[in-house]
């Protein structure tokens, strides 16, 4: 999924006196046809859906399901797919979907916050550097242009033995830290022309301070590249997670994420293939889903993108044709 930074947008949030109801009516046009972009890109909605069923199978069918990821059945060792088993079992005779629902939510949880918080990082770093300039800038720079060169997979791995039995939130906290420098390159650049124009320099002579005129002003107009980067983000951390957690440096015994039950199945899956499969395929749905929104959302918030484009021309003449035979 390629990353398009957006064109410029005019400022979301607009100050409007009291009784202004024509600012709150473009706003609300302009969300209804958002949501009607998204509705007719039928990849977007098909990952929407998709995601949706994830997210039903990793919380909601754990209430349901007779077995639970701690449980044992030592009557059912590497047993196949079964009504009493769904996802079959390992040589232990765990139960693979509640085991693979288990590391959904791992997976899910921790992707989401950390694109939560890599977004919210770049978006601050990104836009003061660009908005302060000087000395702000060169120092936050430095310390992107550092981040950049390390190796983040080592460091990670180097560090995870030092947090084990602590929380899995650590393991966020470092995986959103070195996740979030490009993003905040990009949003410096959009700064850094957007602090010239005329809302953000009326702001400045009306005393507004800074950090106000920031994430009132200037990162509002830049929320459609946001949302979108966040969207990736999420994707982009569950594969990091899972990654770390397959090689032994993500989330530790006896939790599980799809890192850890995909590395478990991987030498069996010749012999016992649904070992491997269903794990790994559940991760395949999840990241082409998040992949399907973030296209969708793109096109959706940028009329100017490729894929908005290249449907345009497809749902023009779909309407002519329609108008034709209607006449």
């Amino acid at each position: 999924m390629a990353v398009q930074t957006p064109s410029v947008q005019p400022p979301a949030h607009v100050p409007a006196a009291p009784g202004d109801q024509p600012a709150k009516r473009r706003a609300n046009s302009r969300l209804r046809l958002t949501a009607v972009r998204f509705a007719r890109n039928r990849m977007a909605l098909f990952g929407l859906v998709m995601l949706v069923l994830l997210f039903l199978m990793a919380y909601v069918s754990p209430l349901f399901y007779k077995w639970d990821y701690t449980e044992l059945d030592f009557t059912a060792f590497q047993k196949p797919p079964s009504a009493a088993h769904w996802f079959g079992t390992d040589q232990t005779g765990s139960d693979l979907f509640a085991l693979t629902a288990r590391g959904m939510q791992k997976s899910l949880v921790i992707g989401i916050l950390t694109g939560l918080i890599c977004t919210f990082v770049a978006a601050a770093v990104g836009a003061s550097a660009g908005y302060f300039g000087g000395w702000t800038d060169r120092s936050l720079m430095w310390v992107v242009d550092l981040l950049l060169v390390m190796p983040s997979f080592l460091i990670i791995a180097v560090l995870s033995p030092l947090f084990q039995g602590t929380t899995w939130l650590v393991f966020v906290v470092l995986l959103a830290a070195f996740s979030w420098m490009i993003t905040g390159r990009v949003v410096r650049s959009m700064t850094l022309t957007l602090k010239d124009r005329e809302f953000v320099k009326a702001a400045k002579y009306m005393g507004v301070p800074a950090p106000v005129i920031i994430f009132r002003h200037i990162l509002p107009s830049m929320a459609s590249m946001l949302i979108i980067d966040g969207t990736i983000q999420v994707g982009a951390a569950i594969i990091g997670e899972t990654s770390l957690s397959y090689f032994g440096f993500g989330v530790q015994s006896p939790d599980v994420s799809l890192g850890t039950v995909i590395a478990t199945g991987t030498p069996a899956a010749p012999s016992f293939p649904w070992l491997f499969y269903f794990p790994a395929g559940c991760l395949v749905l999840i990241c082409l889903s998040i992949a399907f929104i973030g296209d969708g959302l793109r096109d959706a918030l940028d009329p100017n993108s490729s894929g908005a484009k290249a449907r345009a021309p497809r749902t023009t003449k779909k309407s002519t044709s329609t108008e034709g035979r209607t006449s």
